[in-house]
């Protein structure tokens, strides 16, 4: 499971001695603090923010990682719990709360830890898993809202990628996809430096690209997105200016000719780009998880031509740190999450934010968390349906597993 402070990389690579130069901030671990649980419930914003669901208990899961709606209802991961091994479920949660498991993984050889969420493709969920399947190193899966799962492809046959942490995206009745690591370039004695990778939904992968080859970036955690039939995308590693903890913006081709856009200089531009991008208004709008001014994370645009700007720099007070998440557009306002930073728990520790920004750089915090048992360490992708917001914390909670909420912004 992902712990504040602590990349993707350093937990999905370095712990398979993959990366180098993967290092950790001085954030404290999940359980190295305790949350205020004596405070009031949704103390921060009692007459707004709402919990949906927490996690961590009769085997619901640990640690979710994202929702996607259909109808009323959202589908989510859970990369961890679920009874099986701990290898994480799919659950389902309504506006109202309600919750229910759809699969549990680690029986047999369905896959582990789905660190990304699922996507809707005309009534189906795909998704992937980071680790399991058949050579132990992630899968593409399919399935039904009532829960029947098939595994599309097991990764590690190869040099077709290994250990997938981002969501799918359907293009054309296709999905492309990331794997941060495999492939057939090394960036380290044991392990390849990452692709993108194309899937039918009958099971037929084609690697379109393998990271590594120069200044193209390296280990790809987040999701691509499709404009216009081009891909797009970022590395958390690589590029023009090294092999450390840099990063990219890309695009690619849906047969495989790949672009970079912007290389991150470990500056004032950001670093440690983990999120995907959106694209609103002609330009693409992204975070990075270190970098700035404050080293403590950026939002920042980029034209589709590589001009790059930052709109934000995290950590000058009680606005967020750490920008792991991507962000939402709202009517051409962004909205986002970071996992530290803000008001939040007790122990000097922080435990992240919501925050609006426009797309001229005005920033405003929505919610600090922390505060009581409203969750900590919000992850992943905010939804938004019908006037509010709707997310995961990765902890936090009355059980501590994590969280589903609701925030009303318009």
């Amino acid at each position: 499971m992902k712990t504040p402070g602590l990349s993707l990389c350093a937990l999905l690579v370095c712990g398979v001695a993959a990366a180098t130069a993967c290092t950790t901030t001085t954030q404290l671990a999940r359980f190295q603090y305790t949350p205020n649980v004596n405070g009031l419930r949704n103390a921060a914003s009692p007459l707004s923010y709402r919990v949906l669901h927490d996690f961590g208990a009769d085997h619901d899961g640990i640690d979710p990682t994202g929702l996607v709606g259909i109808g009323d209802t959202f589908y989510g991961t859970s990369a961890g719990g679920g009874g099986w091994r701990g290898g994480g479920t799919v659950f389902s949660v309504t506006t109202s709360g309600a919750e229910n498991v759809l699969h549990r993984f680690g029986k047999g050889l369905m896959g582990l830890q789905p660190y990304a969420g699922v996507i809707d493709l005309n009534g189906t969920l795909y998704g992937t898993t980071s680790s399991g399947g058949t050579f132990g190193d992630g899968t593409v899966f399919s399935m039904t809202t009532d829960g029947s799962e098939k595994v599309l492809h097991n990764f590690g046959n190869g040099s077709d990628g290994k250990y997938p942490s981002a969501s799918l995206v359907a293009v054309n009745g296709a999905l492309y996809g990331t794997t941060n690591a495999g492939g057939t370039n090394s960036c380290s004695p044991s392990e390849g430096c990452g692709t993108v990778f194309s899937i039918t939904t009958g099971g037929k992968e084609k690697v379109l690209h393998s990271f590594g080859k120069g200044t193209d970036g390296s280990f790809p955690y987040a999701p691509l997105i499709d404009i216009s039939g081009t891909l797009y995308g970022t590395t958390a590693y690589g590029g023009e200016y090294g092999a450390g903890q840099t990063g990219t913006v890309f695009s690619i081709t849906r047969d495989g000719a790949e672009k970079v856009l912007h290389s991150f200089a470990k500056g004032h531009d950001g670093a440690l780009p983990e999120a995907g991008l959106i694209y609103v208004s002609g330009k693409l709008y992204g975070t990075t998880w270190q970098g700035g001014t404050q080293n403590s994370g950026t939002i920042f645009s980029v034209t589709r031509g590589g001009s790059e700007r930052v709109l934000h720099s995290f950590g000058k007070g009680t606005d967020g740190t750490e920008a792991y998440g991507g962000l939402t557009d709202v009517g051409g306002t962004l909205y986002g999450t970071t996992i530290g930073g803000g008001n939040g728990c007790t122990r000097s520790v922080a435990c992240g934010i919501v925050f609006s920004m426009t797309t001229t750089g005005s920033e405003k915090v929505l919610h600090d968390f922390g505060k009581g048992t409203d969750g900590s360490g919000p992850l992943g992708y905010l939804t938004y349906k019908n006037g509010s917001l709707f997310g995961v914390t990765e902890q936090g909670g009355v059980k501590n597993g994590g969280t589903v909420f609701s925030l009303p912004v318009k």
